[in-house]
């Protein structure tokens, strides 16, 4: 089987080699790198990697901007990001995710957590949708198409803000805890950060309008698809 191709576009010279290590121990990767953000987005386009691991703080091009032109790019915009942020950089976490990147990890960061996330986009990646649909009062979900629809008005979303709604509306009414979610929309094997879940469900909110009021928060413990 070929090895999976990762691109980091990072400019500190020390995280690059911190990370490649950490891919050789994982097995089954071809790692390159860029420590610019202009040099990272030729790369991307030369080499066409499954998934970039993404600084949002390099010289000569952002990592969002990096993202922005990925994503607009019907060559380009399949391809996989794991953003690497620093903690004080939520807003830029939240455009990030709006541009369609699938994951985060703060920094400072561990190598292995890196690797296991990295491992996890790419399953969820492979799984396709299961072809059902889905309606609840204003909102349709169409897993084959990959469609969702509010009142009839089509909605963009997000690979993970669709599979994130999917999995609330196949269980209507009842409350998904946040592990389970990280577990079943995520892919990974424990919890690792379940703020991840509530800023997804946040950007879905808002995406759906005031459908999105259907998703109710059941504090101290996730979320539910309200059953009317």
């Amino acid at each position: 089987m070929e090895d999976t191709k990762v691109l980091i576009i990072e400019d500190e010279p020390d995280v690059v080699e911190m990370l490649k290590r950490a891919f050789a121990r994982g097995g089954g990767f071809a790692v390159s790198s860029a420590n610019d953000g202009a040099a990272g987005l030729r790369k991307a386009r030369e080499e066409m990697p499954k998934i970039i691991i993404l600084d949002l703080m390099l010289p000569r091009m952002s990592g969002l901007e990096i993202c922005r032109a990925l994503k607009a790019d019907s060559l380009t915009r399949d391809i996989l990001v794991l953003m690497l942020t620093a903690k004080a950089e939520e807003v830029d976490r939240i455009v990030g995710f709006e541009l369609g990147a699938d994951d985060y990890v703060t920094k400072p960061f561990s190598p292995r957590e890196l690797v296991l996330r990295t491992k996890a986009i790419l399953r969820r990646a492979d799984t396709p949708d299961e072809g059902q649909s889905f309606v609840a009062g204003p909102l349709t979900i169409d897993a084959a198409r990959h469609r969702v629809e509010v009142s009839g008005r089509p909605v963009h979303l997000t690979m993970l803000e669709f599979k994130l709604l999917h999995a609330l509306m196949q269980r209507r009414g009842r409350t998904q805890n946040r592990d389970k979610l990280l577990t079943d929309v995520w892919g990974y094997e424990s919890a690792i950060d379940t703020r991840t879940v509530d800023t997804h469900v946040r950007r879905l909110r808002e995406k759906l309008g005031k459908a999105g009021a259907a998703i109710e928060t059941v504090r101290g413990f996730g979320y539910r698809l309200r059953e009317e």
